[in-house]
């Protein structure tokens, strides 16, 4: 059995193929993922699981270097904006605009789809390197 925290298969297999720069989006359960983009669907009801929570599990799994958020999450969830910032640490943040972001969604390696109704709840993480 897996010994690390991170038990859903697909999303440690993505994490155990990315490579430094590889792109990896969490988002709400209403962000639209391009059919040629592969989705991971991990919604069961409003909420759960929440975006924070399953970034947090990631983060666990996925060393990064960067992400991109939408403007419209600072403006629009500010008190998710924070919680994001917590999560990350010092890690740099590139802010564009939401449409950009759905654009991006479709060179990340995968879309994973929380349960989360929060307006704008989505990131990209840029992978990172552990040495």
């Amino acid at each position: 059995m897996k010994k690390s925290a991170l038990l859903n298969s697909n999303i440690s297999e993505v994490v155990s193929r990315m490579g430094h720069t590889d792109a990896l989006a969490i988002g709400d359960c209403g962000l639209p993922i391009p059919d040629e983009t592969k989705r991971i669907d991990i919604a069961l009801i409003k909420n759960i699981p929440t975006f924070i929570d399953t970034l947090r599990v990631v983060l666990m799994e996925l060393q990064i270097e960067g992400v991109e958020i939408a403007k419209e999450t600072m403006e629009v969830s500010p008190n998710l904006y924070e919680e994001i910032k917590k999560a990350i640490g010092d890690v740099k943040i590139t802010v564009i605009t939401h449409e950009e972001l759905k654009q991006k969604l479709k060179d990340c390696k995968a879309v994973i789809r929380t349960g989360e109704q929060t307006p704008y709840a989505n990131i990209i993480l840029k992978s990172g390197v552990v040495f």
